[in-house]
C-alpha cells in the first residue's frame, strides 16, 4: 500500500479556552455528508496547483510504540490480565475499534487501580526488553534535522520507556511526553502543550501514529495534520465512519512519510 491523501473538511477546532482556525486543505466541492470517509486518491504532484499553496510545516510529533518502535507489546494479553477474560470480551464487543484501558481503570477503587497499573507496568517492561527501532525512523529524523523541523513525542507509555528509547535510538525528541504528563491521548492536551512550547500553531504540525483513536484523535482534537501508520491494513473507511475520525494521510511504512512531507508541505527552514 502506498501513501494515501485523504479529504478533510474541518476548518476549526476547540479545546477548552483554546481555539484555532484551520486551513481548508483543498478546493474540492464537498457534499453535506463530507464528514464521512471519501475514497483516497494519490498524493498531488509537487508541481500541481495544490502544491503551490502548501502549508508550512514547523514540527512533527510522533507516537512511540508501534510508530517509532516495532510493536512488541501484546495488548490483548495485557487487557485480559487487567480485566479478566469475561470482562475483556464484554468491553471488546462494545469497543471494536480498541479498548482504552487507562480510561477504564480511572474509575476503579485505588487498590484495584494499583494492581492494574502493576500489570500494565510489567507488560511495558517486557516491551522495553525487546525494544526495536522502526525501519525508516533514523532516515526520517535525519531528513527532519536537515530541514530544521522540530520533532516531539507523545506516548501513553511511562517515562522510563521513553528514556530507554532515547538511549537506544540515539536521537532526542523534545518535548517527549509520557503517561506522567497527566493527560494522555486521545486528549489533545499533550499536543497543544508541545505546540505552545514550540511557539507554533497546531496547523503547522503533523501528528504521526499507528492508532486511529489515540493518535489521529489527538491530532484532530488539537487542530493538527494527521498521518496514520497502518502497516497491516488494519483500518478502512468503516473504522473512519465508526469513530468519525479520518486521517489526512495514511501510509503503510514509516519511510513513506519523508516523501509525503516533501510533496505536501512547505519545508523551507
Amino acid at each position: 500500500m502506498g501513501i494515501m491523501r485523504l479529504l478533510s473538511t474541518s476548518t476549526s477546532t476547540s479545546w477548552g479556552w483554546i481555539k484555532f482556525r484551520l486551513p481548508i486543505r483543498n478546493h474540492t466541492t464537498l457534499s453535506p455528508r463530507s464528514h464521512l470517509p471519501h475514497p483516497s486518491f494519490p498524493m498531488p504532484n509537487p508541481s500541481s496547483a495544490l502544491s503551490a499553496s502548501r502549508r508550512p510545516l514547523r514540527g512533527v510529533v510522533f507516537d512511540m510504540d508501534g510508530t517509532l518502535t516495532v510493536p512488541v507489546i501484546d495488548f490483548a494479553a495485557m487487557y485480559r490480565s487487567v480485566l479478566g477474560d469475561e470482562e475483556y470480551v464484554r468491553i471488546k464487543a462494545l469497543n471494536p475499534s480498541g479498548i482504552d484501558i487507562l480510561h477504564i481503570i480511572q474509575s476503579w477503587a485505588p487498590e484495584k487501580q494499583r494492581r492494574a497499573y502493576e500489570v500494565i507496568a510489567d507488560f511495558e517492561r517486557q516491551g522495553i526488553d525487546r525494544l526495536q527501532i522502526m525501519p525508516g525512523a533514523a532516515e526520517l529524523c535525519t531528513f527532519l534535522d536537515s530541514k530544521s523541523i522540530r520533532r516531539g513525542l507523545i506516548t501513553r507509555n511511562v517515562k522510563e520507556a521513553v528514556d530507554i528509547f532515547h538511549e537506544r535510538f540515539g536521537w532526542t525528541f523534545h518535548p517527549a511526553l509520557s503517561r506522567e504528563f497527566g493527560s494522555y491521548k486521545p486528549n489533545p492536551a499533550p499536543l497543544l502543550h508541545i505546540c505552545s512550547s514550540w511557539d507554533v500553531l497546531p496547523n503547522e504540525v503533523i501528528m504521526i501514529g499507528d492508532s486511529l483513536r489515540d493518535d489521529v484523535g489527538c491530532g484532530k482534537g488539537a487542530g493538527a495534520f494527521t498521518c496514520l501508520l497502518d502497516q497491516t491494513g488494519r483500518y478502512n473507511s468503516e473504522h473512519f465512519t465508526k469513530l468519525d475520525l479520518e486521517p489526512d494521510f495514511k501510509v503503510s511504512a514509516l519511510d513513506e512519510v519523508l516523501h509525503l512531507l516533501d510533496a505536501n508541505f512547505d519545508l523551507t527552514p
